[in-house]
């Protein structure tokens, strides 16, 4: 692991040793950065008539309300909402501090120029997706960006990165976190990267020619649209012999889809193969990875960087912390951030293994580490918890069943209203790519039976396609994302025996 992995060593620290840090840095971290400049955390701080010095623990952060992106989205009344959780700095604030004194009695007062724009002055974004809402920005400033470098060099390290290896970013080329943690971890470690944008730059057929000239040793995207890439692969006969580990991002990602993976890998010629993941999201600026572990051995969980931020695992309706171990939301609160800055965030992502500080078995790493499966939280994103014929459906648990039947490929699931008609009752209709020649009458039998046991659901209709018609279903190569949820209904169309769904899933 890089020497620069954790500052002051925290990996070894005991968890109340690493939460008193973590403490100490917060509160100074309010106290000289966020409340003099943030408008939206002065003002709330100022109603709360809290100070930065009232946070002497962890624990003191439940004084403070949570975050949600619905805090950040523009408003009539206020069009540009989000730049209020932009760090604004004022010069004559940090002028009179004695640490820019000495620095402008020791190097002048350009250099202490210099440092202000360095430390504050946005450069870079990233931004959310928009799916399920108006994409917004989150702005980086030089700071933030050796910060994202640092965590894409932890990512590497995670994830048993060597120097001598050549990688594959299949990353779609966007303001997408991904693909920049990616890139900038990448030039930080010192492993060779080539990027390909992802099926909107290249396409398909770019990243099959990127696989016979590179030979890439690690392969890094989204699932869905690895698994395309790789299927594709199988049917054209390319060779990947060198390949042997896959990572993964921008998507959860059930067993039955590494297992995909790692068979579609060891059909192109790889002798052995790991399929790690990471969890990332836009508002926290890095992502956190699994290390690599046995193919048949339970996955280590995402290992955290206590020396950038705060992780809280919360219980979804209460909001009150969970023990550790315990399943519960994600809350995100950083520690060293410029640019956009928001605390307490509430991710809407549901861990069920919790949060421990134990040392991870695999590879020995002390930090804490989020355990366990993560999904979208039904309590606080109710897109994921919708009627489909009168049932009650977790669309997290749909997931599960459709990547980890054996027999099924790529899939999407449609919602429409019979014949078209406005009027008429919805359908839910299953598309499928079979796999390992299944037939279709035990295909489509199994397939209700898993569904109505774990779901309590049966399709309207199943209907099979080749992996060509599911690519464009999904929009591989068109979607920033691949749509795995679609509804088709009119949007004057009366609910009838169903809830309406938004278009796409959060």
């Amino acid at each position: 692991m890089s020497t620069k992995l954790l500052t002051t060593n925290w990996q070894r620290l005991p968890e109340a040793t690493v939460r008193a840090l973590q403490a100490d840095k917060l509160r100074r971290w309010l106290r000289d950065t966020v409340l003099p400049f943030s408008a939206h955390y002065r003002e709330l701080f100022r109603q709360l008539k809290l100070t930065a010095d009232d946070f002497r623990s962890l624990d003191d952060l439940r004084r403070l309300p949570f975050t949600s992106k619905a805090d950040l989205l523009n408003t009539p009344d206020n069009p540009a909402k989000v730049r209020d959780f932009l760090l604004v700095p004022d010069r004559n604030v940090l002028s009179r501090r004695p640490s820019t004194i000495l620095r402008a009695l020791l190097h002048g007062r350009k250099a202490v120029a210099d440092g202000f724009e360095n430390e504050f002055r946005p450069i870079f974004l990233t931004s959310t997706t928009g799916r399920s809402a108006d994409p917004v920005p989150f702005l980086y400033t030089n700071h933030d960006l050796a910060n994202l470098q640092l965590a894409g060099e932890r990512v590497f390290g995670v994830c048993g990165a060597r120097r001598e290896d050549k990688l594959l970013n299949m990353f779609p080329y966007a303001p997408h976190l991904a693909f920049w943690l990616t890139h900038y971890g990448g030039t930080s470690f010192g492993v060779f990267t080539a990027s390909t944008g992802g099926g909107k730059v290249m396409g398909t057929e770019g990243q099959l020619r990127f696989l016979r000239k590179i030979r890439p040793d690690v392969l890094i995207g989204m699932p869905t649209f690895v698994y395309h890439v790789l299927h594709q692969a199988a049917e054209e006969g390319v060779r990947c012999e060198n390949l042997r580990r896959i990572v993964l991002g921008g998507e959860k990602v059930p067993d039955g889809m590494r297992l995909k993976l790692r068979n579609l890998a060891l059909e192109l010629g790889a002798r052995e193969l790991d399929v790690v993941t990471t969890y990332g999201f836009t508002e926290a600026k890095m992502a956190f990875a699994e290390c690599p572990v046995p193919v048949d051995e339970t996955p280590s969980g995402y290992h955290l960087y206590p020396d950038l931020g705060v992780v809280e695992v919360v219980d979804p309706k209460t909001g009150e912390p969970v023990p550790n171990g315990q399943p519960g939301e994600i809350v995100f609160t950083p520690l060293d951030s410029r640019g956009t800055v928001v605390l307490r965030y509430r991710t809407g992502d549901y861990i069920d293994g919790g949060l421990t500080y134990e040392a991870c078995p695999h590879c020995g790493r002390q930090v804490p580490r989020l355990v366990g499966k993560i999904s979208r939280s039904s309590a606080f994103k109710e897109v994921q918890l919708d009627k489909i014929k009168g049932t009650l459906v977790d669309f997290n648990e749909l997931e599960h069943v459709l990547d980890d039947a054996p027999n099924v490929g790529a899939w999407q699931i449609e919602l429409r209203k019979l014949h078209d008609d406005p009027l008429e009752v919805d359908e839910l209709v299953l598309h499928v790519q079979k796999i390992n020649g299944a037939d279709d009458d035990h295909l489509i039998h199994d397939l209700r039976a898993r569904l109505t046991t774990r779901c309590e659901i049966s399709p309207n209709r199943i209907e099979f396609h080749n992996a060509e018609k599911m690519r464009d279903l999904q929009g591989v190569g068109v979607q920033l994302k691949e749509q795995k949820l679609v509804d088709h209904r009119p949007k004057n169309s009366v609910p009838v025996a169903a809830s309406p769904l938004r278009k796409e899933p959060a």
